[in-house]
């Protein structure tokens, strides 16, 4: 029975297409305009495999392109369609490109035996044909195909069982980040949520330049992903700052300012361990840039190395603004909170002396945003689960 292709579930399947054959004999086209070598084959072959005779390419190309079909033997010099027509039809159809191909040619040609060979065909057979060597060929590209599938499906498994690896490596990357964050967050308690609202900030920036590239402000999907996700490290420096100054109520004197200044360069010694083990990863690498710089200002007057303008690298002028936008519109024990139309005056207004003038520019691009995303992480921490609006960038 010939299946047509509405009814043939593995019509566009290749491997499904072969497997389903392998129950049976193994089907093979055969393609010549001369009746004799037609015949020949047939009975040459025709105890062991399910053996389709066509006079033409045109109406073997119909018959496959609704039946299954193990091996094609095709003749190479034919009326109408010649072996190498139906060989590139072959090839550009889905369901019939990986079908192992034998040439007959009744001349000896070298010419046309590589252009076969290169165009995928599997072997090259001379007429007249010798019974025993077609019955040997024919098995050994029915035997290389199944190889072949077996090999894919192999791959295809091995590769599918690596990605749910990888899939499984990431989701504990994240959470152990996350925890990592929150317990920077917990530590500085006056803050609340001001690590996630801090992350949501960045990815607004990032976002904004990810569509207004220019000279030195342009990122790669995944430096993208990193300055997000590692921005929630900014402040783990914090770790090593003692209790009686990070838990102070009210506001701190030089001396106890200078001690947090350190917390920069504390989460810098933190990671940079970290880093070497890994062999400069990108990610540890922007995690402790952005730890280290921070709290440096574009003219040179922040901390810890009065860095200014571009010395300073782009991932933590990124953080550095989005840190203190929340550090304005949150409450402090020492201030109240300023509306987002105070934060946004006071942000503008520093352009080129705290911050990045492009980067503010990319700020007041979504200053909108920026102004939702409080309420959004109270709403997203309420129902304890913060992978649901970590949606990081991917690639179109």
């Amino acid at each position: 029975m010939i299946f047509g292709r509405n009814n043939d579930p593995y019509s566009d399947n290749p491997i499904a297409r072969t497997k389903m054959t392998n129950h049976f004999k193994p089907t093979v086209v055969a393609v010549d305009d001369d009746p004799i070598t037609l015949s020949t084959v047939l009975n040459i072959l025709h105890p062991h495999y399910d053996v389709r005779p066509f006079a033409s390419g045109s109406t073997a190309l119909r018959f496959l392109s609704t039946a299954p079909c193990d091996l094609i033997i095709l003749d190479c010099k034919m009326p109408e369609m010649d072996g190498f027509v139906v060989m590139d039809a072959l090839r550009q159809d889905i369901r019939t490109d990986s079908i192992p191909i034998l040439f007959l040619t009744a001349i000896e040609d070298g010419d046309s035996e590589v252009l076969a060979l290169e165009k995928g065909a599997g072997d090259y057979l001379l007429k007249p044909i010798k019974p025993k060597v077609l019955l040997t060929r024919v098995r050994h590209q029915l035997e290389l195909q199944r190889y072949r599938n077996q090999m894919e499906m192999l791959v295809e498994e091995k590769t599918n069982n690596l990605l749910q690896a990888f899939s499984r490596l990431k989701l504990r990357e994240q959470s152990i980040l996350n925890m990592l964050a929150k317990a920077t967050d917990m530590r500085d308690h006056h803050t609340g949520d001001h690590i996630w609202r801090t992350t949501a900030f960045v990815r607004l920036i990032v976002e904004e330049l990810l569509n207004n590239p220019r000279p030195g402000y342009v990122l790669t999907i995944r430096e993208a992903n990193n300055i997000v996700d590692s921005s929630k490290l900014h402040d783990l420096g914090k770790i090593a700052i003692p209790d009686r100054i990070l838990g102070k109520v009210g506001k701190l004197t030089e001396e106890e300012f200078d001690v947090v200044k350190k917390h920069t360069l504390y989460g810098a010694e933190f990671l940079d361990e970290y880093v070497d083990s890994a062999g400069n990863d990108p990610f540890l690498a922007t995690a402790r840039e952005i730890a280290l710089y921070h709290h440096e200002q574009w003219a040179g007057i922040g901390y810890p190395y009065g860095l200014k303008g571009k010395e300073t690298p782009l991932s933590a002028r990124i953080v550095a603004l989005a840190d203190v936008y929340d550090a304005l519109v949150s409450e402090r024990p020492y201030k109240n909170a300023f509306t987002h139309e105070k934060a946004h005056s006071i942000i503008t207004s520093d352009r080129e002396r705290h911050f990045d003038p492009y980067l503010v520019q990319m700020f007041v691009n979504r200053a909108d945003s920026f102004r939702d995303v409080p309420r959004t992480v109270i709403r997203k921490r309420a129902v304890h689960n913060i992978h649901d609006w970590e949606n990081l960038f991917t690639d179109p």
